[in-house]
């Protein structure tokens, strides 16, 4: 497979604050890599370093061009879509509204039939298309945050803690719909999940992060099935 995203010796922080020191990792073209780690461990950094968020140092590629140092608007209009942890929706704006600010860098006549597409892929929301954000269950604000990110169209999806706040059938739901999402749009997608079990049973790849470093990589099968990486660091 071809490398999507690439950082090489990635380093990160808020002000004096260093979070990341030197990470090396890669994102397939339509595969899906898990961040994994504790809390604190640099995970959703590492998603805002990618998408312009924070400053950073050393390289990262997107599509063999770096991006480093861009815009997060430039990043967007790249092919990077960011849902972030408590998932960035407008709960003022309808479901429409939502949806339609997701394309909002798109200059083609395709969005009506991405619209389609998502409705076919979240019929929720098709039922609750005029209906305030606000008002949604947990679950179906991050079902709109993920079809909101889908309509840009995007070759790659950041998606920081989906499963975070939302009953275990809801999240096996979400989780199936971002493997075919994975399998049918061909899209790349780095996941930050606390949930590593489930992270691990969707991806191809797996990084693990300590205090803002990467201590195991690998297979996410190989990963998974490792019972002392599982017993050390995974908690299952």
């Amino acid at each position: 497979m071809t490398a999507l995203l690439e950082a090489r010796a990635l380093h990160a922080g808020y002000g004096e604050t260093r979070v990341l020191h030197g990470l090396d990792f890669t994102v397939e073209e339509g595969g899906v890599t898990a961040l994994l780690g504790a809390n604190g461990a640099g995970k959703t950094t590492t998603l805002r370093a990618v998408s312009g968020m924070v400053r950073t140092k050393g390289e990262i590629r997107f599509a063999g061009e770096r991006i480093e140092g861009r815009r997060t608007e430039d990043i967007a209009r790249r092919g990077i879509a960011h849902v972030p942890d408590g998932r960035g929706t407008f709960m003022e704006l309808t479901v429409e509204e939502n949806l339609r600010l997701g394309a909002y860098t798109r200059r083609d006549r395709g969005v009506a039939a991405d619209f389609e597409r998502m409705f076919n892929y979240f019929p929720k929301l098709r039922q609750r298309f005029r209906q305030q954000a606000g008002t949604l269950s947990g679950g179906e604000q991050q079902m709109l945050a993920l079809a909101r990110a889908m309509l840009l169209r995007p070759r790659l999806l950041l998606l920081d803690e989906p499963s975070v706040g939302l009953a275990p059938l809801i999240v096996r739901e979400i989780f199936e719909i971002m493997r075919r999402i994975k399998e049918e749009e061909g899209v790349g997608i780095l996941i930050v999940e606390q949930n590593a079990s489930l992270a691990l049973g969707i991806a191809d790849r797996a990084y693990l992060l300590e205090t803002g470093r990467i201590v195991v990589s690998g297979p996410a099968a190989d990963i998974r099935e490792d019972e002392a990486i599982r017993r050390s660091y995974l908690g299952y």
